[in-house]
């Protein structure tokens, strides 16, 4: 029997602050006009830190292993949808939601080429790649800064003088993501282990400077694990108390004029209830493109086809998942309030967005180690949309 799981429906987004909304607060902080919606206290200094893949939801539950993630809880966000790393990181770098910067999912279908004769791929945001994460590198044809145009908050705040440092993984510099997302150059500190995390934030917060300092940290290992393995099995456990010692030593070195932001960019959820794409009959017909991840899925259909593909797939996925056409999605405002014209027509014809603990699986499309996974994020339960903001002052 499908667990059921507690949905945050976009009726009720409202009330809460985004990872958009971080950012601004941070300005503000600097500013010395602490923002009472996300509350960051005013500093000279600020350490962001994003563990990816920590839930607001899972953190509670474990609480007791993770004592100084749970006693620096100022506060829980909404990660934005969908509820994925590509998505949510370009959200807290620009400032605002995927309808204004464009990274609308894990995987989606830009707009049409000048060259129509050449054929539409879908570009995987995260990787940077033609249809799949082990695809051909998509940077010559879908150009990072043409893809997501916005300078965003960060840069306007660099321009302003506010000196910016990244300690995280030498691998992501100069990637296609990281140019969409991040639009400052900064200082860069290669960083995999916690111990180069806390390292790296105390380099650049060792010499003295009149001038504001932001600092992004990213620790990936929460997020694999729990893909690999679940949320809250064993090893995500043992992960979790990791994050927390990271996040007390990375406390215990703040100099007085600094603060700690944490944050994950979204929860997940284990989820087994497979509903295959490519392999339940008919699921394709009238179908041109689909992109997405399992719990989210874009789907583009042929000339004159979407209401025959709406009504079958709603047919065959029941309760299990919400299948949504273009226009409800943009009036209920799921990829932000105010969307562009060139991101409208990213957005699919129909969009799919799996309840419970349902998967829309691409067996014979997706690379193998994705349609395997124990853990995944995307849609709209609370274990995947809330994220924790966590505060401390040095």
């Amino acid at each position: 029997m499908t667990k059921v799981l507690a949905e945050l429906h976009p009726r009720e987004w409202d009330g809460y602050a985004t990872l958009a909304d971080v950012l601004p607060a941070i300005d503000d902080a600097f500013a010395r006009q602490p923002s009472p919606f996300v509350p960051i206290p005013s500093s000279q200094h600020v350490v962001v830190l994003l563990i990816d893949g920590l839930g607001d939801q899972l953190l509670a539950r474990h609480a007791e292993i993770a004592p100084t993630l749970t006693a620096m809880r100022a506060g829980t966000l909404r990660a934005g949808f969908p509820a994925t790393t590509a998505t949510s990181i370009t959200s807290l770098m620009a400032g605002t939601q995927c309808g204004q910067h464009g990274i609308i999912g894990y995987s989606f279908l830009p707009e049409e080429d000048s060259d129509f004769r050449r054929k539409r791929r879908t570009l995987n945001a995260l990787r940077w790649t033609f249809d799949t994460s082990d695809g051909p590198s998509a940077t010559s044809r879908y150009v990072p800064e043409r893809i997501q145009p916005l300078p965003g908050l960060l840069s306007e705040m660099a321009r302003r003088g506010v000196e910016v440092s990244y300690v995280m993984p030498a691998s992501y510099r100069g990637s296609g993501f990281s140019r969409a997302a991040f639009r400052v150059d900064g200082r860069y500190l290669d960083a995999t282990t916690p111990a180069d995390i806390v390292s790296g934030v105390a380099d650049v917060l060792a010499p003295r400077t009149p001038r504001h300092r932001l600092i992004y940290a990213y620790w990936p290992d929460l997020d694999m694990t729990g893909h690999i393995f679940g949320p809250g099995s064993p090893q995500w456990v043992s992960t979790l108390a990791a994050a927390d010692r990271l996040v007390a030593d990375l406390a215990a070195e703040l100099p007085r004029d600094a603060t700690l932001v944490v944050t994950g960019d979204h929860g997940m959820v284990q989820a087994d209830n497979r509903i295959d794409i490519d392999t339940t009959d008919g699921m394709l017909g009238g179908v041109s493109v689909v992109a997405g991840e399992m719990r989210v899925r874009q789907i583009y259909t042929r000339s004159g086809a979407r209401d025959d593909v709406q009504a079958f797939w709603s047919d065959v996925v029941g309760d299990h998942a919400h299948i949504v056409a273009r226009e409800q999605v943009l009036d209920e405002g799921w990829f932000g309030s105010e969307v562009t014209d060139v991101v409208a027509q990213r957005i699919g014809d129909l969009v799919a967005v799996a309840r419970d603990t349902t998967l829309l699986t691409r067996s014979l499309t997706d690379p193998a180690p994705e349609v395997t996974m124990a853990g995944h994020h995307g849609a709209w339960t609370l274990d995947e949309q809330l994220v924790p903001l966590l505060v401390q002052q040095g």
